[in-house]
């Protein structure tokens, strides 16, 4: 692509997410947005937003159906920028865990989803975060920025151990409700965050821009 020129994402549209404002924060921020399931754009789009809103086991059904598994594996293995907003991140993971049953993710990360495990759940509002001090996703955030969480479930007491020393360690970003829990991650190409940056007023359209950056 040539010197400013709008940076290509998609919104995976496979039935379990909020497209349109995804596509207008991301239209905000300066990209070129569109929201289709089809394979080929997908694919070949400078990043891929996977949303994600209601349970994790319909979330998975939903994505498969559309073969969005397969696109998020292809585009990863071979780099291609991919994230995740709020189910679209727990499905990342291994496995998830509602009412007692389990359903099987994407595995990108080991891990699994559980409920929350506190006083008032779902954890519905206004939150800061702990985010790493080399955190590209957070560049250019205050420590007291808040992000705006809907969920009822999260990943908790997560560690990703890298058995290979020339690869790198995830960034992993962490909020409390009740108890500490996974509120972002940067993987290589793979970034996802557990709250809804484009419901997050500038602090998550300065998130959104850092995202593009990279793209």
């Amino acid at each position: 692509m040539t010197a400013g020129t709008p940076k290509k994402v998609v919104v995976f549209d496979y039935g379990f997410g909020n497209v349109r404002s995804a596509e207008r924060a991301l239209a905000r921020v300066g990209a070129d947005v569109e929201i289709t399931r089809d394979y080929e754009k997908a694919m070949n789009a400078d990043g891929l937003l996977v949303p994600g809103v209601g349970a994790f086991s319909a979330c998975m059904r939903g994505l498969t159906e559309a073969r969005g598994d397969w696109i998020v594996g292809r585009r990863l293995s071979g780099g291609r920028p991919v994230m995740g907003i709020c189910v679209g991140m727990q499905i990342l993971f291994a496995r998830g865990i509602e009412h007692g049953v389990e359903t099987e993710g994407l595995d990108e990360w080991p891990g699994t989803v559980e409920p929350l495990d506190a006083p008032v759940v779902p954890h519905m509002g206004w939150n800061t975060v702990d985010a790493p001090a080399d955190s590209e996703l957070f560049a250019g955030l205050d420590a007291d920025a808040r992000f705006y969480f809907v969920h009822s479930y999260a990943v908790r007491d997560w560690t990703l151990e890298i058995g290979n020393p020339t690869l790198r360690a995830p960034k992993v970003t962490w909020a409390t409700h009740g108890e500490p829990f996974v509120a972002a991650v940067e993987n290589g190409a793979l970034w996802a965050t557990q709250f809804h940056p484009e419901k997050s007023g500038d602090a998550g359209a300065q998130l959104l821009t850092n995202w593009i950056g990279t793209l």
